[in-house]
């Protein structure tokens, strides 16, 4: 769970990036890269090491996550704005950053985010999908998806919208079969 420090510091750069963004018209390029970021960062173990470790020096992570950007096809404002982040040595926070940049986007669209997590990554047909559903159960509000992948839920899905939870991952089935099958015995 973020700490008040880190939700600080992540609000500061996410705000100063969306003013940039805002200015420069490319907000939805931002949100775009930034939500690329993140599913690299998911899908990589390797990266969330990197951007965690505080062993490995600012310029080596700088250039590495740089390297990461430019193979993804992250240019601009986005990839300037992790490059000052990571001068900065303020790595760490770059997805609470993320995070925060697009729950300020949805806000301010006047969208409803739905927190997402799944075993494996969703297809681009899937995540319209569930869009679509969480909408119809939502009365119409328009939702944004910020999808998530845990292995360790090991399939279905767990979906947060504001203080409800929808948990069909087979880990909790699993989980309240066990607590069923205790109180049998």
């Amino acid at each position: 769970m973020p700490t008040s420090a880190t939700s600080d510091v992540a609000g500061r750069y996410a705000n100063a990036l969306f003013e940039l963004a805002d200015n420069s018209h490319s907000l939805d390029q931002v949100a775009q890269d930034l939500t690329t970021f993140r599913n690299l960062v998911a899908e990589s173990p390797e990266l969330a090491r990197l951007l965690a470790s505080p062993v490995i020096g600012h310029e080596a992570q700088g250039k590495a996550l740089l390297a990461v950007l430019d193979a993804a096809g992250i240019r601009g404002l986005t990839r300037n704005f992790i490059g000052t982040v990571v001068a900065n040595r303020r790595a760490r926070y770059l997805i609470a950053m993320a995070s925060a940049f697009l729950a300020e986007l949805a806000s301010r669209r006047g969208e409803t985010t739905a927190s997402v997590t799944s075993a494996m990554p969703l297809s681009p047909q899937q995540l319209q999908q569930l869009s679509d559903t969480l909408r119809s159960v939502l009365g119409g509000a328009k939702v944004s998806i910020d999808a998530r992948v845990e292995p360790e839920i090991l399939g279905g899905l767990v979906v947060k919208v504001g203080s409800r939870l929808f948990d069909s991952s087979i880990r909790s089935k699993l989980q309240r079969l066990q607590l069923a099958m205790k109180g049998v015995a």
